[in-house]
């Protein structure tokens, strides 16, 4: 058995088939917590999930990109060049306020495992200081109400961070051993990594291990580093497709290739990397075993 601690098959890109591919990954013994990134995704992650006696579970939450004022969202620019462009690979963001209890409803689900995605996000920034400032509060003061919201329903919390770990990690010191969770797709330096650890937090890696990526740090160097008994794996699914599955779309069981390169990278076999990374999301995800 795997899991994949984070794809995303209840996006568009999966709006003809999510069946299938949810089908096809179960069948091969691989399960997959789906995440929401706005209210209308977060809810159609839990319905599909509770489609599903186990092996399929949903993460609720608002992801900082979604807070800002509409904006084009080219999903070529995380993923890599030279990659045939479909329709969901390029979206448009949909301002959102996150409303507390709006989502505190939909985490009444038992399906519901996580907080997520949600975080900061300094990418796609406004070149005026005074609304650079701005926005980063209002993700900031987002973030805030969704780390209260796992406090009260007692769940781990799906973080994205994305040019921000200092700012990440100032925000999260005062929560230290109070809540539990994973930096997703990781890709902070190495010293960042070690207070994340010391915070008490996992890390998720995804196929952009396996692509050459000069503006970001060695993820060899950060995964060599880190105890396995810290890493969940994950796909991203529908981005970052590992180069060895030769697919335009990536989905939940091309998981096998992250756990393959993470095996090289730690000198042990794959199958040691899926059983100990399945207990890891087992035990923070609080899913039966």
């Amino acid at each position: 058995m795997i899991i994949d601690t984070h794809g995303h098959i209840s996006f568009n890109a999966f709006k003809q088939d999510a069946d299938k591919v949810l089908e096809r990954t179960l069948k091969e013994d691989t399960w997959v917590i789906m995440p929401g990134t706005q209210f209308s995704t977060s809810k159609r992650s839990v319905e599909i999930a509770e489609q599903y006696q186990e092996g399929v579970y949903a993460a609720i939450g608002l992801h900082p990109i979604h807070l800002a004022e509409k904006r084009r969202v080219d999903v070529q620019e995380v993923q890599s060049e030279n990659v045939k462009e479909e329709e969901w690979m390029t979206f448009g963001t949909k301002e959102e306020e996150f409303s507390y209890e709006k989502y505190k409803e939909l985490g009444q689900s038992k399906k519901v495992v996580a907080i997520g995605e949600c975080g900061l996000d300094y990418y796609y920034e406004p070149k005026s200081k005074e609304k650079r400032q701005a926005e980063r509060l209002k993700q900031k003061s987002t973030l805030a109400q969704q780390v209260k919201l796992a406090y009260e329903l007692d769940l781990p919390i799906i973080f994205h961070c994305r040019k921000a770990h200092e700012d990440l990690l100032e925000f999260l010191k005062p929560h230290k051993g109070k809540i539990r969770g994973v930096i997703h797709c990781y890709t902070g330096d190495l010293k960042q990594a070690e207070q994340f650890y010391n915070l008490g937090f996992s890390f998720g890696f995804n196929g952009l291990i396996l692509k050459d990526v000069p503006a970001l740090p060695s993820p060899k160097e950060i995964i060599g580093a880190l105890p396995l008994e810290r890493i969940v794996l994950e796909t991203d699914s529908p981005y970052l497709v590992p180069p060895e599955a030769k697919a335009e779309r990536n989905e939940p069981l091309f998981i096998q290739y992250v756990a393959e390169e993470i095996a090289r990278i730690k000198g042990i076999l794959p199958e040691e990397v899926a059983y100990i990374t399945t207990a890891n999301a087992k035990s923070l995800f609080s899913i039966p075993t």
